[in-house]
């Protein structure tokens, strides 16, 4: 929901006739970073839940594993991103991004009741986008 409220509240104009969305290099960013973030989210609180009764180390090793995938998802992703976004854009729209992935997963996975403090950070992160987006 957020990411395409960053991905629209761009600064820098780009026109969109003829072009194919899908190949957008700020839609291609926000989805591989929605991507990497999942794992990302798995690879940092996951093990929280499923390896509960492991040894930390174990759980920092699969946790590690995970995040290769993320990093393999992120890294071209900042990359592309960054042909558009300036460095504040980028980082700002991976927050958003994250609380968009952390909040399903800490209230479908983790069964973490939904907060009204969840709302209160997303309007917050809202006024981030529209600082670090404006003209």
């Amino acid at each position: 929901m957020f990411v395409f409220f960053a991905f629209f509240a761009s600064s820098r104009e780009t026109a969109f006739s003829g072009m194919n969305l899908i190949s957008h290099p700020l839609l291609v960013t926000a989805l591989m970073l929605a991507v990497s973030n999942l794992f990302m989210t798995f690879a940092w609180y996951g093990h929280l839940k499923n390896l509960a009764t492991s040894p930390w180390y174990v759980a920092a090793l699969v946790s590690w594993g995970i995040a290769l995938f993320e990093y393999l998802l992120q890294v071209p992703a900042n990359r592309i991103g960054y042909t558009e976004l300036s460095l504040g854009q980028l980082k700002i729209l991976q927050e958003v991004i994250t609380l968009s992935v952390f909040v399903p997963f800490a209230v479908l996975y983790m069964n973490q009741p939904l907060k009204w403090d969840y709302l209160y950070a997303a309007l917050c992160m809202m006024g981030a986008v529209y600082f670090i987006f404006r003209a």
